[in-house]
């Protein structure tokens, strides 16, 4: 296990590239998101997947949820968004995960990671972090809140359960949470297939 340091305001040199390269390796990363302290790995490996589901000692039948860039790699990995998927994407002021079907069934996501009836969760983080990381790994990310199955949602890094710390291969320096962190899960809503939301977690 690996800590970086840095500022709110930059990225220090080699850092993004440290754990681009974590990810290719099916490794599991600590990182800071646009809501809480999740863990990620490579949405398109099998194997980084199971072992992120031991690691939380998760059901593995309890789907998780990725992180794309944009809408262009929702539609490369999922499927098309319709309107009101994009819109929900694209212009909620509260980071919004929608539950998706996966349409595209070239796909390359784990199917581990899918849930019973085919669908996915979906967010697009907007924080530069993410935004520089799909720069170099322009694959969806696995997201899950850095907790054990159970406990509580850590909303700081000092929260978070040091087995976890010292289990993955990289952790991001806590510097590099948003300066407005929002601290609190994302929204979830599930759209039906006459496009009816459907409020999971408000």
């Amino acid at each position: 296990m690996k800590t970086d340091s840095t500022l709110k305001d930059s990225i220090p040199e080699g850092h993004l590239e440290r754990v681009a390269e974590v990810l290719r390796r099916g490794g599991i990363i600590l990182s800071p998101t646009d809501t809480v302290w999740g863990l990620s790995c490579d949405a398109t490996n099998a194997d980084a997947v199971a072992r992120l589901y031991g690691l939380k000692r998760r059901d593995p039948s309890k789907s998780m949820l990725i992180l794309c860039s944009d809408l262009a790699m929702v539609e490369r990995y999922v499927g098309a968004p319709g309107a009101e998927a994009a819109a929900l994407l694209t212009a909620s002021e509260r980071p919004t995960t929608v539950i998706m079907p996966v349409k595209n069934q070239s796909n390359h996501l784990a199917p581990n990671l899918l849930a019973s009836d085919g669908t996915i969760g979906v967010r697009l983080p907007r924080v530069d972090f993410f935004e520089a990381l799909f720069a170099l790994f322009p694959r969806p990310l696995v997201s899950t809140s850095a907790n054990l199955s159970g406990m509580p949602t850590p909303m700081s890094f000092s929260d978070i359960d040091h087995s976890l710390v010292a289990a993955v291969d990289q952790v991001v320096s806590p510097t590099l949470a948003p300066t407005a962190g929002v601290a609190k899960p994302s929204r979830i809503v599930k759209l039906s297939p006459d496009g009816q939301i459907n409020i999971i977690r408000d």
